[in-house]
């Protein structure tokens, strides 16, 4: 058999994979991404890359999704992408696999959940047999869930590819739930002794349909915190929801769209500082970036300057070695405090002292566990800028999956051996 390398092998997708119970025997070739055409074990990774979901981030994710199967190594990873769309169906991204198929070139500027529907738990299962943890002889599935936001980066679907067995790259259960929720995650800083800005948590119902007076309510988070503050939906992210308020009306404004995205809201006050990015990577032994700095093209980093390209991003930030250092390791004691693996982008303000801003240092303001992987994000600028192109990135990540998977089935037993002297 040629070197895969000098040999064209097999497409790059998963097209004739057929979403039904695994086949054996010899017609399981012919459905088998994860078989050569020749009838020999093809050793590539089938990657099923998880995109769209049914966050308000579901554009977003369609957009990173689009960047990494293009990325992904053909001479390493057999790319399934695999979408869930704004209703919650999970289909074959047929449009996406025929462009793949064609050259990453063909691909759309976003990937479409358009496609035939699939159930998810056949479409994340590897074959039976050896190599569910990664090795042996049997097929090696690993999952990149390139979903952001409620429904696929808050431990929903983390549980789901737990209960299938599979390895998928980014944090678990816990730290993706964790961190999705901005109220769990500075109560888990604090108690680590890491800084943040004061904030107050509250729960609210819709109010333009409860009937809610907001005005008691918008009086004592103002006599708490001041003004101006930011009012978050505590559960969302890439700014979705996210207002400034400078003024009362503002603030009972900006609970009512704050609203309509969570039931939990979490305020707090603006830390007059820089904005500061530090990408991590690892599981036991987490590696930061170099950091970088965004300054934004609006009265904040919104939705619009995230992702239309308004803000300035300064990779690397303009900072001193001593700066540097410190930045990169708050970033890893924050990843660790969360119990995040696999990746996440650690967001500061920075209180640096200087023009008139504050000087209470370094302050985290919130983990992101699946952070965008467009052209214009900072996670994949970030690594690049540190020596890690976006290729090699996608590697490192399925090498962390992998590499977890093995010890957590390692550490799962459902029927363990009693302890010596036990009961047998």
């Amino acid at each position: 058999m040629q070197n895969a390398a000098n040999s064209p092998g097999p497409p790059n997708t998963a097209a004739n994979w057929q979403h039904n119970a695994p086949e054996t025997g010899q017609n399981a070739a012919s459905s088998n991404p994860g078989a050569s055409v020749a009838g020999m074990a093809d050793r590539r990774i089938r990657l099923v890359v998880l995109f769209g979901g049914r966050s308000a981030e579901h554009d977003v994710s369609c957009v990173s999704a689009r960047h990494v199967v293009a990325a992904a190594d053909p001479e390493k990873y057999i790319v399934d992408p695999v979408g869930i769309t704004r209703q919650g169906r999970w289909v074959r991204a047929a449009a996406a696999i025929e462009a793949l198929n064609a050259g990453p070139d063909e691909l759309p500027e976003r990937l479409s959940t358009v496609g035939p529907e699939v159930e998810p738990l056949p479409v994340l299962a590897p074959s039976p047999g050896p190599g569910r943890d990664g090795t042996g002889d049997g097929e090696r599935t690993v999952v990149l869930p390139i979903l952001h936001g409620p429904m696929g980066e808050d431990g929903t679907v983390q549980g789901l590819l737990e209960l299938a067995r599979v390895p998928y790259a980014g944090a678990g259960v816990l730290a993706s739930a964790l961190c999705m929720d901005k109220t769990a995650a500075n109560t888990m800083l604090e108690a680590a002794g890491i800084a943040h800005t004061r904030w107050r948590a509250l729960t609210l119902d819709d109010p333009d349909t409860s009937g809610r007076d907001l005005e008691p309510v918008v009086d004592a988070l103002i006599d708490d915190l001041g003004l101006p503050v930011f009012v978050k939906p505590a559960s969302m992210g890439s700014s979705v929801g996210v207002s400034r308020a400078s003024t009362r009306p503002e603030v009972a404004a900006g609970l009512r769209l704050a609203s309509r995205y969570d039931h939990s809201i979490i305020v707090e006050e603006e830390a007059l500082a820089r904005e500061i990015e530090v990408a991590v990577l690892g599981n036991d032994h987490p590696e930061a970036s170099l950091p970088g700095e965004i300054v934004p093209g609006a009265e904040f980093y919104d939705y619009a300057d995230k992702y239309d390209d308004g803000a300035k991003l300064l990779i690397p930030a303009p900072l001193d070695d001593d700066e540097i250092a410190e930045c990169r390791r708050l970033a890893v004691d924050a990843f660790r405090a969360l119990r995040v693996e696999g990746l996440a982008r650690v967001d500061f303000l920075y209180e640096d002292g200087r023009d008139g801003r504050g000087d209470r240092g370094w302050l985290v303001s919130e983990l992101n566990t699946m952070p965008g992987f467009t052209p214009i994000s900072m996670y994949p600028k970030l690594w690049a800028v540190t020596g890690l192109g976006y290729s090699q990135l996608i590697d490192r990540l399925v090498d962390l999956a992998l590499e977890r998977h093995t010890r957590r089935e390692r550490h799962t037993h459902t029927d363990p051996e009693p302890a010596a002297g036990g009961p047998s």
